[in-house]
């Protein structure tokens, strides 16, 4: 008789104990979760240049990780997150209207703007039209436009914006139909959250897909263009 309560009185720590652990696997934090608490930073040099020397750190040794960075220089202002999107574009560009002008170069665009979704290169360009003017803005992403059809309008016009995803532009420098020498800005929109509050690098197949090909641009602006280049990177 003296054994029965003492199976009962070990049996039930158990069931609490496991019903605990299910019950920690259930609350689990969600990214936006976190992200809801958290509030809104402006891009910095520092986020890229982490970001790209973590995910080269395992393959390339310190020099040549060294060599990827990019001086403070070559960054402009993010936007304090006070801006809209025209706003913040002429600030870091004043003198638009006479790069525009002078720019008569086909295959390439002055203005590089890179986002994480189609839908969001047409939010962009809707929101630009007070800063770009009677400029040609060109859509760089996939969605219902083939990338044929994007080669042949580069080659036989001007167009003095591309607003696109990381994947398409890549894809259009690395098939020689998207020349670079003539950019000399490239935006980053870096601190645009979805319906989660997600940012780009916050959604893991954005990560692992969108980012890892953003790298691979990054990487053909340092090898493919010549050191006289002098393009500007900031945050949107």
């Amino acid at each position: 008789c003296a054994l029965q309560p003492t199976e009962c009185f070990l049996s039930q720590p158990e069931e609490k104990q496991e019903s605990t652990v299910k019950a920690k696997r259930r609350k689990k934090k969600k990214i936006s979760d976190i992200l809801e608490k958290s509030a809104p930073k402006p891009g910095v040099p520092a986020d890229l240049q982490n970001l790209l020397s973590q995910h080269f750190g395992e393959n390339r040794s310190v020099i040549e990780i060294e060599e990827l960075k990019l001086s403070d220089s070559c960054f402009l202002p993010a936007n304090d997150l006070t801006h809209s999107f025209s706003s913040y574009l002429k600030e870091i560009c004043p003198k638009w209207a006479k790069l525009r002008k002078n720019h008569k170069e086909k295959k390439s665009v002055v203005m590089l703007v890179i986002c994480s979704s189609a839908l969001r290169s047409l939010e962009l360009i809707k929101s630009m039209t007070a800063f770009k003017g009677d400029c040609r803005v060109l859509k760089l992403f996939a969605k219902h436009i083939k990338i044929k059809e994007q080669m042949n309008m580069l080659e036989k016009g001007v167009f003095h914006i591309g607003v696109g995803t990381p994947g398409r532009v890549k894809a259009l420098v690395e098939q020689d139909g998207l020349c670079l020498n003539s950019t000399k800005y490239m935006i980053l929109d870096w601190n645009w959250r979805d319906q989660k509050l997600r940012r780009m690098m916050d959604i893991p197949e954005v990560l692992y897909k969108h980012l890892y090909i953003l790298y691979s641009v990054y990487l053909l602006l340092l090898i493919l263009v010549p050191r006289s280049w002098s393009v500007r990177f900031s945050f949107c």
